[in-house]
């Protein structure tokens, strides 16, 4: 199944278990956010996002989302302070959205779910790759933006331009001069929780930042599950629902 997961019936998150038995763990994600139980917490400092337009590197149809790439061999674009300590780099951003309703983020609120959510994947570089990164408890910080159905972003705009050429799994081109902080909303308050990847192998590596503002979007569906030759299969509804907090704290560095 290492290579078989994905969002159908026969390969969607509730199978997931079966190659991944983690998927069952302690502090898996995404969860469901309850603002009014997250405690305020004091300690938790600002972001600090710094990113270099030029370390992008391509873009991607990897079969289960589009995947933006960033050279992460300097701490030209890096994510410090907030919950962690240390440098985390950034390594990629990618998106989960979901069909002809507005339910498609990984994360909800109050258990109500947004079209779209936006995925800033970083590794802490006191390890020497983020594959060595992603094993450890500390390895991963993901910061996560909402997306809402509104004017087009034109930042954004510039991923969504690059569809066309990337429609099939596999399907990758240039991408370059692109500063991912444009895509932040004005508002960098937070909530924080210790979790996993939302996609196999689900390991339990990663300080999520989930934004409690979210950023505008036209909606985008023109992407292909699948390879050139495998027929049509609509990229939707790659997602995985929220999954049990199990005692979990959730922190926020805002306050209601």
């Amino acid at each position: 199944m290492s290579h078989g997961w994905g969002y159908g019936p026969s390969n969607g998150p509730d199978t997931w278990a079966e190659g991944y038995p983690v998927a069952n763990g302690p502090r898996q994600s995404p969860i469901n956010i309850v603002p009014k139980d997250a405690v305020f917490d004091s300690n938790l400092k600002p972001l600090k996002l710094q990113y270099d337009p030029s370390d992008a590197n391509g873009i991607l149809n990897s079969g289960h989302s589009f995947q933006v790439n960033f050279v992460d061999d300097t701490d030209s674009s890096t994510l410090t302070r907030g919950p962690i300590s240390g440098v985390y780099r950034l390594k990629q951003f990618h998106c989960h959205w979901g069909g002809s309703d507005d339910r498609g983020s990984e994360h909800t609120v109050n258990g109500i779910s947004f079209p779209c959510e936006l995925h800033l994947v970083h590794w802490n570089t006191k390890y020497p790759s983020f594959g060595d990164a992603a094993k450890q408890p500390d390895g991963l910080a993901v910061v996560g933006v909402f997306l809402r159905i509104g004017a087009a972003n034109p930042n954004l705009q510039k991923v969504l331009d690059c569809f066309g050429s990337i429609k099939n799994k596999g399907k990758q081109r240039s991408f370059v001069s692109f500063d991912p902080k444009t895509l932040l909303p004005p508002s960098l308050e937070y909530w924080t929780y210790d979790g996993s990847l939302t996609t196999p192998p689900l390991l339990e590596s990663v300080t999520w930042i989930v934004l409690k503002q979210a950023i505008t979007m036209e909606m985008f569906r023109n992407l292909q599950f699948s390879a050139e030759g495998e027929g049509q299969h609509d990229m939707v509804d790659n997602f995985r629902p929220p999954q049990p907090l199990k005692g979990r704290p959730l922190r926020a560095n805002f306050r209601i």
